[in-house]
């Protein structure tokens, strides 16, 4: 979807990080019900999506996150609500399907998920999933599911499950099923399993310079023509935190990013961080952490390059003070999002100024190079 002014999306994304409150960190419980209040307010200060994660480990509520979507679904009237990812590969598509379909119902329509094979692979081991099956079990998962949405009556034989024959499943989703974007960590492949099954393209970027995805949002845009598929929406989800300064933020922030980053390089044998990365990583790189002006410019920035519809921000980390994840919300919702929209406004950028949709332009244009 080429973006018209005025209609980029912003939205939240949380992990069900645990949060403290003067110091002391909250229980699960106060967790949860923290993760509602927040849906309510990024409502209140006008944005357009809400989304929660999935995870199995400690330090994180979001395990159950169609439970969580549906209680913030009568907290809230017209913020739409969703994952940030969903694994599907560990879901069963019957029972995903039933429980989006009642948070759809509840919600009055303003359900949607992102799937995604998962980069945190804990649900394997807990629902008795082979690893080394992992690209089998989503791409039998994932034809199931969108099955499930696309057609009345469904008769299918899998591996990873028990058959269907002629199977009609309650309660309803509406015809065609709820939006769903195929979430992506930086493979090609993925990329093309989006294009050819007519799904919207969400590109996690949680390091690194965000503008090297300009190739894949291209490759998309060319494989959506070559697939005969219409336009379709490329979001971004990175993480990043609001404050009154630069110094402010990058001075919180730091203090609660660095020992979670710290625990996952140990786990996942990447560099452990540092404060001169983590710089590097604000003020060039995939953190959007900075004063309202400063993440306004970065956005604005990378929705040109990577030819977004929607930005979501990945807003909680580990015990961060409930009062700076609201301001921080605050910030975004009523200055970040309409200061973005001014930018682009003044300067929408070659990509979007050239008024071609973009089937036209990978045919022949700036994307013949990706």
């Amino acid at each position: 979807m080429a973006i018209r002014i005025g209609e980029i999306e912003f939205g939240l994304n949380s992990f069900g990080d645990v949060a403290s409150d003067g110091g002391r960190v909250l229980s699960d419980a106060e967790s949860l019900r923290l993760l509602v209040d927040e849906a309510q307010l990024a409502e209140a200060v006008g944005l357009d999506v809400f989304s929660v994660g999935e995870h199995y480990r400690e330090g994180m509520v979001d395990s159950a996150t169609p439970v969580i979507l549906a209680a913030a679904a009568q907290a809230t009237s017209t913020i739409r609500l969703g994952t940030s990812v969903t694994v599907l590969s560990t879901q069963d598509p019957v029972r995903l399907y039933q429980q989006f379909a009642t948070v759809d119902a509840l919600s009055g329509g303003r359900a949607h998920l992102v799937l995604g094979r998962a980069s945190a692979i804990e649900s394997f081991a807990l629902f008795g999933y082979d690893i080394a099956e992992y690209e089998q079990i989503f791409d039998e998962k994932l034809e199931l599911f969108l099955r499930l949405m696309r057609e009345d009556r469904v008769t299918w034989t899998g591996q990873y499950r028990a058959p269907l024959e002629n199977v009609r499943l309650h309660p309803r989703m509406p015809e065609g099923g709820i939006p769903a974007w195929i979430g992506i960590g930086g493979s090609p492949d993925s990329v093309i399993r989006a294009a050819r099954n007519g799904l919207p393209l969400m590109m996690a970027i949680i390091g690194g310079r965000p503008d090297r995805f300009a190739g894949h949002a291209e490759l998309y845009l060319r494989a959506l023509s070559r697939f005969g598929r219409s336009e379709l929406p490329i979001g971004q989800h990175s993480l990043g935190f609001i404050a009154d300064t630069d110094e402010e933020a990058k001075n919180v922030h730091w203090k609660h990013w660095q020992p979670v980053v710290t625990t996952m390089s140990k786990e996942r044998g990447f560099y452990a961080p540092t404060l001169e990365r983590y710089n590097t990583e604000v003020s060039t790189g995939a953190l959007y952490v900075g004063s309202p002006e400063t993440v306004s410019q970065k956005i604005a920035h990378i929705v040109r390059t990577n030819h977004l519809s929607r930005f979501d921000l990945k807003y909680d980390v580990l015990h961060l003070p409930r009062d700076a994840r609201e301001h921080s919300i605050r910030l975004f919702g009523e200055r970040v999002a309409p200061r973005v929209r001014e930018l682009l406004e003044e300067d929408p950028g070659e990509w979007h100024l050239t008024g071609r949709a973009p089937a036209e332009i990978v045919k022949g244009g700036k994307a013949a190079h990706a």
